[in-house]
């Protein structure tokens, strides 16, 4: 089974000198079409209820992450463990019923405090 850090260590050997021509032009811009239509096919695994396919849809977006946040990386921009620890910290700040002491009685209650937290996100910039 691979692990992440064999991902990330094999997307940052594609992008450098002994790596592939293609994957060293790319730039981030570059992947706003890759990205739509990989995302655009994941839907419609789910929709068909396809999971082989969904899996294999998965792991295109999963690649398109690594390869965007490698091209990040060499730009200075953020590094894949940036994008890793603002997730963890955001799972866990938009569920305070789960790490902290705020309590719901439904996941409607769950997806009220979700919207209300993603607000307050957007106004604190």
């Amino acid at each position: 089974m691979a692990s992440f850090k064999e991902l990330v260590e094999l997307m940052a050997y594609m992008r450098g000198p002994s790596g592939c021509p293609w994957d060293r032009e790319q730039t981030i811009s570059d992947f706003t079409v890759h990205l739509r239509n990989e995302s655009e096919e994941a839907l419609q695994a789910i929709e068909k209820e396809d999971y082989e396919n969904l899996r294999e849809e998965l792991g295109d977006l999963l690649l398109h992450v690594l390869f965007i946040s490698r091209i990040a990386e060499e730009e200075g921009l953020f590094t894949i463990q940036d994008v890793m620890d603002g997730l963890k910290d955001k799972i866990v700040r938009r569920h305070p019923h789960v790490f902290g002491d705020e309590k719901v009685a439904s996941s409607e209650d769950v997806m009220r405090q979700w919207k209300r937290i993603k607000e307050e996100e957007k106004r604190s910039g």
